[in-house]
C-alpha cells in the first residue's frame, strides 16, 4: 500500500494527568508577558487558577485576562484586539471549553497584525489571506469535545435571524503546545459532559468516513472512537473508575481535533453551524442529537444510490469495534444504528424542538448547511434527506 496524504501542522502535545503543572514553565519559556484567556466562571472558581497565578509570578510572569462568556463572536474578539493593541504579549493561554479555546486563538492572531477577524472569516467578509504573524498560542482544554487544542480554525458566532457561524482558519493559528491534563474534567457536570462527549465522538466517526479520510486518520479516529466507547457511557453513568474515564474521554475528544482538521467532518457538524446561529442549542447538543439520525441517513443514501461507496464498510468497522463483536458487514451496520439510538437516550440529549426549532425552520437551516464539513460527508444529501434528519430529532 501507498497511499498518497499529508498532514497539516499539529501543536506539540502535552498529555495525562499533572500535565496542567507545565503551563507556567512553558509560557515563561516565550517571555514574562502572558495574555490569559478563559471563561467567565469555572476555571476561575477552581483551584487550578490559584495555583496557575502564583507558579507564573515565581516565574516572573505578568498577565492579564479576558473572559469569554459563551461563544465567541466576532465582535468580542475585535474589542479584545483593540483593547490590547500595541501591547507586547509573549504569549496567549486559552484555558477552558472549545468557546475560550477558539476565542484565544483568534485574538492570538490578531494582537500583532490588528486587523479585523471579519477580514478572513470563510463566507463572511472579503476572506482576505491571514498573513500573520501570529503571537505564540498555549492551549489548556478543560472539557472534553471540540478539540480545539487541536486545530486551526477558531470559530466564531453571530446569534440571531441573520447569524452564522464561521471560521477563522489558517495553519498559523495551530497551538504551539496542547496541554492536555484528564484531571481538569473532574468538575464537568453531567449535561456539559454528555453534549461534549458526543462532540468528540461525532468528530471521530464523521472523520473516519469523511471523503478525504487517510490510513494515518483511519487509524487515530478508531482509536479515539475505542476510548470514547470505554470512557462517555461509564463516566456519565458513574458505573466506571472515572479519573480512568476523564483520561479516556480527554484522549478521544484531542484526537477529534487532530481528525477533523486533517479531513474535515460530515452532514452533522454541517447542520451544527446554522442550527447554532439561528438558535441557542450549543454545539456539543447538536451533535450528540443529531448524529444517530445523520448516520442512519447517509447509509439509507449510500445504500440506495451508491452501494459501492467504501464508507458503507467503514461504518460497519464502527459497529463492529462499538458492540465487541465479529458481525458481518449488515449486522455491523445495525448494531451501529442500534448503538447511537441507545447513546442518544441514555444521555438523555435534548430534542431540537427543546430550543424553539419547529418543521417551518427547516427550509433555512437546510440551505445554510452546505458548507466545508458538509462538503466531505461520505455521500451528497439531497435537501429532503437532510431534512428527514432533522425531523427525526424535533
Amino acid at each position: 500500500m501507498n497511499p498518497t496524504f499529508n498532514i497539516a501542522r499539529l501543536p506539540r502535545i502535552e498529555f495525562g494527568p499533572g500535565a496542567f503543572q507545565k503551563v507556567a514553565s512553558l509560557a515563561a519559556g516565550f517571555g514574562q508577558r502572558a495574555l490569559i484567556v478563559t471563561g467567565a466562571h469555572s476555571f476561575l472558581a477552581s483551584p487550578h487558577w490559584a495555583s496557575l497565578q502564583t507558579e507564573l509570578s515565581d516565574k516572573g510572569v505578568t498577565w492579564d485576562l479576558v473572559q469569554v462568556a459563551g461563544e465567541p463572536s466576532p465582535e468580542l474578539i475585535d474589542q479584545a484586539v483593540r483593547l490590547y493593541q500595541g501591547q507586547r504579549f509573549d504569549v496567549v493561554l486559552g484555558i477552558g471549553g472549545g468557546s475560550a479555546l477558539d476565542a484565544a486563538k483568534a485574538i492570538a492572531g490578531l494582537l500583532k497584525p490588528g486587523n479585523s477577524v471579519r477580514d478572513h472569516l470563510e463566507g463572511v467578509g472579503p476572506e482576505l489571506p491571514y498573513r500573520g504573524p501570529a503571537t505564540p498560542f498555549i492551549a489548556v482544554p478543560t472539557t472534553a469535545g471540540t478539540g480545539s487544542e487541536a486545530t486551526k480554525n477558531a470559530v466564531l458566532s453571530v446569534q440571531g435571524a441573520e447569524g452564522f457561524k464561521k471560521s477563522f482558519r489558517d495553519d498559523k493559528l495551530v497551538a504551539e503546545y496542547a496541554i492536555v491534563d484528564p484531571d481538569l474534567l473532574a468538575t464537568c457536570p453531567p449535561g456539559v459532559l454528555a453534549a461534549n462527549g458526543m462532540d468528540a465522538f461525532t468528530q471521530l466517526l464523521e472523520s473516519y468516513v469523511s471523503t478525504k479520510a487517510n490510513p494515518f486518520t483511519d487509524a487515530l479516529a478508531l482509536s479515539g472512537l475505542e476510548a470514547a466507547r470505554d470512557g462517555l457511557l461509564p463516566w456519565y453513568e458513574g458505573t466506571g473508575d472515572a479519573a480512568d474515564c476523564r483520561g479516556r474521554m480527554a484522549y478521544a475528544a484531542l484526537l477529534s481535533g487532530i481528525t477533523l482538521a486533517q479531513v474535515g467532518l460530515g452532514s452533522v457538524h454541517g447542520l451544527a453551524s446554522p442550527l447554532g446561529a439561528f438558535f441557542p442549542i450549543p454545539h456539543g447538543v447538536v451533535c450528540g442529537t443529531l448524529v444517530a439520525a445523520a448516520t442512519q441517513v447517509n447509509i439509507a443514501a449510500i445504500r440506495q444510490r451508491e452501494p459501492d461507496n467504501r464508507a458503507l464498510k467503514k461504518y460497519a468497522d464502527v459497529g463492529r469495534l462499538l458492540r465487541q463483536e465479529a458481525l458481518a458487514d449488515d449486522a455491523a451496520i445495525t448494531a451501529l444504528l442500534e448503538t447511537l439510538e441507545d447513546w442518544t437516550r441514555r444521555l438523555e440529549l435534548p430534542r431540537l424542538s427543546a430550543y424553539g426549532i419547529a418543521q417551518m425552520d427547516f427550509g433555512r437551516v437546510v440551505a445554510n448547511s452546505r458548507g466545508s464539513s458538509m462538503k466531505t460527508n461520505p455521500i451528497v444529501l439531497t435537501d429532503s434527506e437532510i431534512a428527514q434528519l432533522l425531523a427525526a430529532r424535533l
